[in-house]
């Protein structure tokens, strides 16, 4: 049921984190992201079949949105109508004008529609095999949404959404429609930078999302269900910032970690996967990009990257087409959970297990347990905390680490520099890994709480120590395709090696942790 690296992938089912897929009109599934085990439902995917949502309603439309906006409190004028009076005028338009609306008028026009073609290949008909037959390709269409960041055609969409296209055209609000390039895609953060040949094109004002205000408006703007095949205007709905920093940690079937997100209720569905999430004053603060679901449709428990750091990540693609991964040289200690409360870890603190020889961390002196307590101006708890301010790190930034070692209070500086590729090439370290598939079995003699994955067998130590890893870790995630089994994860580790920065998300003592390399 996990993700495939050929695309697309099997079916999701509950207890499972998914994101907003795009639609994908061809095949009726939903696609798994990131494990969710411990919550009471599931993050589901977009790509569902057209049919599916036929009848159903989800979230509130820009329609349902008018309609209560409509129903006003009786007036004077309005009850003396009601009377009979012959002398009544309706209330100016600008009474129905709000700051939701002043921020959709101002939104609206950069949001556009994604739509993709997906080859796949289907297998041949068995008895076409007596009169020659072969496997045949087809073309799966798939929508999303995405919004405009320059007026000479530069466009953030998600990385989900153009993943494995073979071609990808965009769709305005008038409905214009444009091919589009990739320029490049960041599968770790879920982003992706396109681009059409346009000019003068209308912009959104990006805003910051540093000083979200727990309870202010939000508004999550795209094209569920790829509802702009009737109509291309962007379909709205209206919720609140329900937090922000939220770390999502999986530990069952899928298992993974999302970092520093925005959680929205403001109803997000497949197909508003790369749309932008706005506040108040039309400022895109977040790209959404999953939610949380037991069925499918939205429940108010939506998800949104933060705009710091799309902003971020879209300057790295625009000028080298590719992320350049932040790194300073630690290792940090992951916490001992076995047989204790598996919330211990959210207050485990960030200790440095190792240093690697002539790292930045290293020239700044930092040594095996020390204690990171704070990191610029975020206040670090735990290891997930670690890594969301390294998403947010660039390349060639000082960052200010206040240390604890021992009784003493540090404070240094250290540059980060790009993430090295791991010493050995990319066909030693298949080799230095040995792996098998989880089984009923296996899980209950270890006390594993994945559903599957791949259990490592036996590391060496070079790669051990350079990736994090050890004998008796599950790795459940390669970047974003849940591990299924064995083979699977080589295939992976194999298809992602020299294609970038990896993400590789493992459960330890009942905690799913991950560690970023870069393999030859």
């Amino acid at each position: 049921m996990a993700a495939r690296l050929e695309q697309p992938p099997p079916d999701a089912r509950d207890g499972v984190t998914l994101p907003t897929r795009h639609v994908r009109a061809a095949a009726a599934v939903s696609v798994l992201w990131l494990g969710a085990g411990s919550w009471l439902g599931a993050v589901t995917g977009c790509r569902q079949a057209s049919d599916q949502t036929s009848g159903q309603a989800f979230g509130q439309t820009t329609s349902e949105a008018s309609a209560k906006t409509a129903r006003v409190p009786a007036t004077a004028e309005s009850t003396a109508k009601s009377r009979g009076a012959s002398t009544w005028a309706p209330q100016s338009a600008n009474a129905r004008r709000t700051v939701i609306t002043d921020a959709v008028a101002r939104i609206a026009p950069s949001v556009v529609t994604v739509q993709t073609a997906v080859v796949e290949h289907a297998p041949a008909d068995p008895f076409d095999g007596f009169f020659g037959g072969r496997p045949s390709d087809r073309s799966a269409a798939g929508l999303g949404s995405g919004f405009i960041t320059r007026a000479d055609g530069v466009i953030v969409t998600n990385a989900h959404v153009v993943a494995g296209a073979t071609s990808v055209n965009v769709a305005l609000r008038d409905g214009t429609t444009y091919p589009a390039k990739v320029v490049g895609v960041d599968e770790l953060n879920d982003l992706a930078v396109l681009r059409i040949n346009a000019q003068h094109l209308s912009v959104a004002p990006l805003g910051s999302s540093n000083d979200l205000l727990i309870g202010e408006w939000a508004i999550a703007i795209g094209n569920p269900y790829g509802f702009f095949l009737g109509n291309p205007e962007p379909s709205v709905t209206v919720g609140v910032i329900s937090g922000s920093g939220r770390n999502l940690v999986g530990q069952a079937e899928g298992g993974g970690v999302y970092v520093d997100m925005i959680q929205t209720d403001a109803a997000i569905n497949p197909g508003n996967s790369g749309g932008p999430l706005v506040n108040a004053l039309g400022e895109v603060i977040g790209v959404n990009s999953s939610i949380y679901t037991p069925s499918g449709g939205s429940i108010g428990l939506g998800f949104a990257i933060p705009i710091n750091r799309v902003k971020r990540v879209t300057e790295d693609l625009l000028l080298h087409g590719a992320v350049r991964r932040p790194w300073i040289g630690v290792q940090v200690q992951l916490p001992e959970t076995a047989g204790a409360n598996p919330r211990a870890a959210l207050t485990s603190g960030v200790i440095i297990r190792s240093v690697a020889p002539g790292s930045p961390a290293a020239q700044a002196n930092l040594q095996p347990g020390d204690v990171i307590e704070r990191a610029n101006d975020r206040t670090l708890h735990n290891p997930y905390d670690w890594q969301a301010e390294l998403l947010d790190l660039r390349v060639g930034d000082a960052v200010a680490l206040a240390v604890r070692r021992g009784a003493r209070e540090l404070t240094v500086s250290v540059t980060v520099a790009d993430l090295p590729e791991v010493s050995a090439p990319k066909v030693e370290v298949l080799r230095e890994i040995e792996l098998a598939s989880l089984t009923p079995a296996i899980r209950v003699e270890r006390g594993i709480r994945s559903d599957q994955g791949a259990v490592i067998t036996r590391v060496s130590d070079r790669v051990s120590e350079e990736l994090g890893i050890q004998t008796g870790d599950v790795i459940v995630q390669i970047n974003h395709s849940p591990v299924t089994s064995a083979d699977q994860a080589a295939r992976a580790l194999n298809y992602y090696g020299g294609r970038g920065p990896i993400r590789m998300y493992f459960e330890r003592h009942g905690q799913v942790f991950t560690t970023d390399f870069s393999i030859q």
